[in-house]
């Protein structure tokens, strides 16, 4: 095989014209930054997971890309164009890579809270009652979602009419896909629900096939895409986070975190992200292997997820 891409976390790989395979690394990224310490087993805990909502999607009619799984850390999927040029997408292209994410949120949490609490969000555009301040871990009076661009070089927040100027969805299309959203976000909820987890956020990407059918693509519901909070935990008012979340606040906490955003605002070369520590490594190891088994409801055999 041949390798087309190699992406933060996953390897890309031309199996034929209509086939391509995912290589799920240990390799962890925070911030757009590759921290130089792989997690043990991630991998596989991933390739798991999202083959996973795969497999439940298309139990409910949901159309994926998914077509199997070789190995724990590998996954084949139906081959779509990538399309970096805007003005070659119309209401008629087949077969091509929908160029945006969508961010559904649940709860108040990550960069939503963070926007409350610098005041450049009106609460009320959220559901909440006049004069409420949200708190951190709040539900949301309705889901919200949020849509970003996909293909350049940083992802930027943008409105439905852009959206459907650059991704050449037709408003029919526009609501099949936000209807798509909630539907797959229900199910990750009940699902997971049974197992002691809250599903706060996560992201969604979609294709079209060679009918102009839409698909969802890429992985999902995985504790890298999304983030998950142990329910008894939260009924407790701790806030028990159960993803990725858990090595982002770990640098949070850490000088590197000030200069990255520092660097990042004065636009000067940006510091290397130190490795993480043994203990860090160890309890996130640890994490990863534990929600495989909240998530999917299946023992963690290494070796074995297929």
């Amino acid at each position: 095989m041949r390798l087309l891409k190699r992406g933060k976390v996953k390897d890309l790989f031309e199996v034929s014209e209509n086939e391509l395979e995912f290589l799920f690394t240990d390799r962890i990224s925070v911030f757009d930054k590759i921290v130089p310490t792989d997690v043990p087993k991630k991998g596989e805990t991933l390739c798991g997971e999202a083959s996973f909502w795969f497999e439940k999607s298309q139990e409910i009619g949901i159309r994926t890309h998914f077509l199997s799984m070789p190995s724990p850390n590998r996954m084949r999927v139906k081959r779509v164009d990538v399309i970096p040029d805007y003005n070659k997408i119309d209401s008629e292209t087949t077969n091509y890579l929908i160029p945006a994410e969508w961010i559904s949120r649940h709860y108040v949490a990550g960069s939503l809270h963070d926007r409350l609490k610098a005041g450049k969000m009106d609460p009320t555009d959220l559901g909440f009652s006049a004069g409420y301040t949200p708190k951190y871990g709040d539900e949301l009076p309705e889901p919200i979602l949020e849509q970003t661009t996909k293909l350049e070089d940083v992802d930027r927040k943008i409105d439905k009419a852009e959206l459907l100027k650059m991704t050449g969805l037709t408003e029919d299309e526009y609501e099949e896909v936000l209807e798509l959203n909630l539907e797959l976000d229900e199910r990750i909820s009940n699902e997971v629900g049974q197992r002691g987890l809250l599903h706060v956020d996560g992201k969604k990407e979609f294709a079209f096939d060679e009918n102009r059918k839409i698909m969802v693509i890429d992985s999902f519901g995985t504790c890298d895409e999304d983030r998950f909070w142990d329910i008894e935990a939260y009924q407790n008012g701790e806030f028990k986070e159960l993803s990725k979340e858990t090595v982002r606040q770990y640098y949070r906490s850490t000088s590197y975190f000030d200069k990255l955003e520092d660097a990042r605002s004065k636009g000067l070369e940006e510091p290397d992200i130190p490795p993480l520590p043994p203990e860090i490594l160890e309890e996130t190891k640890s994490i990863y292997m534990e929600m495989y088994e909240r998530i999917t409801g299946r023992p963690f055999k290494s070796g074995s997820q297929v």
